[in-house]
């Protein structure tokens, strides 16, 4: 299915059902990817000093 920017309803960047539970992302924003890959960094860093 093809998307068009005049469609209402887009579809969805990401979407996770496990269960009852049901969470579905329409964008993913900058500030959460920058946010997850510096936690992820420092993670990783600590982890390779231990």
């Amino acid at each position: 299915m093809s998307y068009t920017k005049d469609q209402a309803n887009p579809p969805a960047r990401f979407e996770l059902r496990v269960g009852g539970l049901h969470v579905t992302v329409q964008r993913i924003p900058g500030w959460l990817v920058a946010l997850v890959t510096t936690v992820g960094g420092a993670a990783g860093t600590w982890w390779a000093q231990h």
